[in-house]
């Protein structure tokens, strides 16, 4: 007779493990003016000054030529593929928890933006998107006069 030790707990810590993955999936809402089209990857911050927005997105062990950026009325797509390492023969994994394949992430700009001065940056695996609002777009001081 085999005897093996039960650990009642076990049950326990996966059900807290799926509930954790649910909350995860609800946490991830934007929580500004600038709406999210799509989730996940690649992690990015976006700011807003008086006259652009900036996207920082993180991208390691990616190459500029991985990247796309493209823009579309307002809204802002990063998209690429990071390749897998190609798997040696003698080697046996034991842990892949770095992401490969294809991805895509947008971001709706709640301005109007000057297409034509949209600039990028991309050092260090940090993708630094600066994107100028249109003279329209910016805020603007009203004079008040006295009658």
């Amino acid at each position: 007779m085999n005897l093996s030790s039960y650990n009642p707990w076990m049950d326990f810590d996966s059900l807290h493990r799926a509930i954790d993955e649910l909350f995860n999936q609800f946490s991830d809402r934007p929580t500004s003016d600038v709406e999210e089209i799509s989730t996940g990857y690649p992690p990015a911050d976006i700011k807003e000054t008086k006259d652009n927005f900036f996207i920082t997105a993180e991208l390691p062990g990616l190459r500029r030529e991985d990247v796309k950026i493209s823009m579309s009325d307002k809204t802002v797509t990063i998209s690429g593929e990071k390749k897998a390492d190609a798997a040696k023969e003698e080697e046996r994994r034991h842990r892949s928890e770095r992401m490969y394949g294809t991805f895509q992430r947008s971001f709706s700009i709640p301005a109007n933006i000057d297409q034509n001065h949209i600039k990028a940056n991309f050092k260090d695996g940090v993708l630094t998107i600066k994107l100028p609002k249109t003279e329209e777009s910016k805020p603007k001081q009203i004079a008040i006069s006295v009658s």
